[in-house]
């Protein structure tokens, strides 16, 4: 018995996306033709989206425009 290999379409290029038999939801890869960041977001049929990354933040960094003297009372 063999099984297909799956396959999804890149939503940024449109060419379809040979993928490995054990594929996940929520597994991300990048489009051979167009280098999307991709995610698989269904198996059943085999869709695939934009990854979607959140941003790094630096908890020391929120506060750099804000001096004690911008709170001043007038």
């Amino acid at each position: 018995m063999t099984t297909a290999t799956p396959s999804g379409i890149c939503p940024d290029c449109g060419n379809r996306i040979k993928l490995w038999p054990l594929i996940n939801v929520g597994e991300e890869l990048v489009c051979p033709f167009c280098e999307a960041d991709l995610e698989v977001v269904s198996l059943d049929p085999v869709e695939l989206d934009w990854a979607y990354f959140e941003p790094a933040v630096d908890d020391n960094d929120w506060d750099d425009d804000w001096d004690d003297d911008d709170w001043d009372e007038e």
